[in-house]
């Protein structure tokens, strides 16, 4: 008890290949879960690299003295 013998060896490898193996509709189901999973794993990947990335930093150019801002250009625009 406890450990596992040839038949219980015999047995998982029948249900994997049963599962994975063959042209069946299982085999697909199961080849699409596991394509499934690689994409959520590199998504996860993807997304641990943007978040340990340093935002961008954003700057704003000052304006000069007679210059309008979006605001202001927008209200002349409506009257």
């Amino acid at each position: 008890m406890g450990s596992f013998g040839i038949w219980h060896w015999l047995i998982v490898i029948l249900v994997i290949g049963v599962l994975f193996g063959g042209k069946g509709k299982i085999a697909n189901v199961m080849g699409d879960f596991a394509k499934g999973i690689k994409a959520f794993k590199s998504g996860m990947k993807e997304e641990e690299v943007a978040h340990n990335a340093p935002p961008a930093q954003v700057t704003s150019a000052p304006t000069a003295g007679g210059a309008s801002t979006t605001a202001d250009r927008t209200a002349t625009d409506r009257t």
